[in-house]
């Protein structure tokens, strides 16, 4: 169920959004925001860039996060185009995954009016031995 801060998060991640082409591609076409278990909230910016440099929305707002803090562990993330909130892509829930076991229960908000937990969505995960 989404809750009143769900639905805050979706919008802070929505003033993100504002595609503009560059030379190289097109930047800001999805933004998102994520909260981590210790409450502190990232922000972050997809960039679709030439030769596929570029990286999506949620790894801009995780690599915020890791730079910022030691957490590794995501509550809640959200990722949004012009039009609302949207799923994460494999490359992004694999991530997720791979930094930290306990983000199998951060809960992604994958539409305006859904959200379910990374395990849902990635239920035969890549594990690192």
């Amino acid at each position: 169920m989404i809750t009143k801060k769900d639905r805050e998060l979706i919008q802070k991640a929505k003033a993100l959004v504002g595609a503009k082409d560059i030379r190289g591609g097109v930047v800001k076409e999805v933004g998102c925001v994520l909260v981590t278990e210790k409450g502190e909230t990232f922000s972050g910016v997809s960039l679709h860039l030439a030769c596929g440099i570029g990286f999506c929305a949620e790894h801009t707002a995780i690599s915020q996060m890791i730079t910022q803090t030691d957490e590794t562990h995501i509550k809640t993330i959200v990722a949004t185009n012009d039009e609302g909130a949207i799923s994460p892509c494999g490359r992004c829930r694999e991530l997720m995954n791979i930094l930290d076991v306990k983000n199998r229960g951060t809960e992604i908000i994958i539409s305006n009016d859904k959200k379910v937990k990374l395990k849902a969505l990635l239920p035969f995960s890549w594990k690192i031995e």
